[in-house]
Parts: C-alpha cells; structure tokens; sequence
C-alpha cells in the first residue's frame, strides 16, 4: 500500500456515491490494521465544496471530490488492488488535510 493510492469503495452500495477511498496514511505505519482514507465522493452527488478543503481530483476519468471532514480509519483488509494513484494531486490533498488538522 502507498499513499495516495486509490481504491474501490467496498461496499458496491455506496460506490454510487462514493467511489473510490483514497489512502492517505504514511506507509511507515504499514503495520497497523487500519489505513487513513478519505472518501472520494462523485461530483454530482456532493453539496458544493469547500475550495481549500474539497479539491477535485479525476480517477478513472471521473471528476471527485475529496471529502476531507470524512476522513477515516478503515481495515487495511478493505483495501485491496488500487485502481490508481492521486500522487499527482498530492499537493492539493496534502493542503486539504493541513486545512482541516490546522497544518496550514
């Protein structure tokens, strides 16, 4: 698992709304049962969002929000083979998190 990494919501029935958990844990930590995610919500189903605190990011050509106040410990179990990586938007989620945790 890497930062950044991007994986399938598990739960199929949620995926309409959320699509995609973004890993945002250090991979120094690889050896906790849980990884830090944080939602990737479609577009079309988020209120509007917050500049700083809700970039949008594509994954598989699809436009998401990063739904940082959601930001969550999940079962390393539940993420299995990434479907890609937003290290590219590293920045833009680095400063998105340090809105929220006062980092900035």
């Amino acid at each position: 698992m890497a930062r950044f990494d991007v994986y399938r919501h598990p739960d199929a029935a949620q995926r309409e709304r959320t699509p995609f958990l973004l890993d945002v844990q250090n991979p120094f930590l690889s050896m906790l049962g849980s990884r830090i995610v944080v939602p990737l919500r479609a577009l079309d189903q988020t209120p509007q969002p917050l500049r700083d605190l809700n970039p949008i990011i594509t994954v598989l050509g699809q436009a998401v929000v990063l739904d940082c106040a959601a930001l969550a410990a999940v079962p390393s179990q539940w993420l299995r083979q990434p479907v890609g990586s937003a290290a590219d938007s590293a920045s833009l989620v680095t400063h998105a998190l340090d809105t929220l945790l006062g980092g900035y």
